[in-house]
């Protein structure tokens, strides 16, 4: 039997992201834990600067080299040239005050051999914090409707959705102007939906993912305003204009003022606590504003 056989549209979970740290590399997994403030663990870390601001790849391309892996309880980040940093997960050395974006927030840093770590291959003084699961940092209310939806490090929201659809469609518009195609982790999403149309994840309304313990409910809020970030080679920390250039050509956003936007900006409205997996069903309407 169909999952809500009475949608516009159904599909399945094709791919999960997290990110431990924010702005290196993510890591795919097949299944993620969902909490209120996204996946388990994601954004649950940031690379701050000797004033405390946090430092991201538009500025730190190299970034995107530092692979996290996550174990039972320990982190562990490599990068090219350096020993590999063991991080423990339930362990942190002294309070801070850091600032993401217009946020400042309690974290706790995460002690001098991992700001050595991090100082030394971004070659400039850093710091590794972990945000403070105490501290509410809510997502924007004009965006979520009222609804109160905690985050951690991550921009705004607790979760991005992308779908397959739209990379493929970005894919052929790169190729026939002559360019590689590119891989969507270049748009950092948390939840990649297949069998649904290109862009589908824009119009929709309530998104239901079939889950073994009941329905959960994620709510798109906000289309996702794209900066150069995806024009970063993940594999090389390169850069090269050919995704943004491409994107300007289609994907100015009316919502935004006419922003280059890719993949929504979502919040959890049911299932926390309840496990996302790959092949999961999805279902959702339409959203006629």
């Amino acid at each position: 039997m169909s999952f809500h056989p009475d949608s516009d549209l159904s599909g399945t979970i094709a791919r999960l992201f997290v990110y431990p740290v924010k702005s290196c590399a993510g890591i795919e997994v097949q299944q993620a834990l969902l909490t209120d403030t996204g996946l388990d663990l994601d954004r649950a870390w940031m690379v701050v600067d000797a004033e405390g601001m946090f430092v991201t790849q538009r500025t730190l391309p190299r970034m995107a080299l530092i692979r996290p892996q996550l174990k039972a309880d320990e982190m562990v980040l490599r990068a090219p040239g350096m020993l590999a940093l063991h991080v423990a997960i339930d362990a942190v050395e002294a309070p801070a005050t850091v600032t993401v974006w217009r946020d400042t927030v309690p974290a706790w840093d995460m002690g001098a051999v991992a700001a050595q770590w991090f100082t030394d291959f971004l070659g400039q003084p850093c710091r590794l914090v972990r945000f403070d699961p105490e501290y509410r940092r809510l997502s924007s209310m004009e965006w979520t409707g009222g609804v109160e939806a905690p985050n951690q490090f991550s921009d705004g929201f607790p979760l991005l959705l992308a779908s397959q659809a739209s990379m493929d469609e970005l894919n052929v518009r790169l190729q026939a102007a002559g360019h590689a195609a590119a891989g969507i982790e270049r748009f950092r999403p948390n939840v990649v939906l297949a069998g649904v149309d290109a862009h589908d994840e824009d119009r929709v309304d309530l998104v239901r993912v079939d889950a073994q313990e009941g329905e959960i409910h994620l709510q798109p809020v906000k289309p996702c305003s794209r900066c150069p970030i995806p024009d970063i080679d993940p594999a090389t920390a390169e850069s090269n204009p050919s995704v943004g250039d491409t994107l300007r050509t289609y994907r100015k956003d009316q919502r935004l003022d006419g922003a280059i936007t890719f993949g929504m900006n979502a919040i959890v409205r049911q299932g926390a606590g309840q496990m996302l997996r790959v092949g999961q069903r999805v279902a959702a309407n339409l959203r006629f504003d």
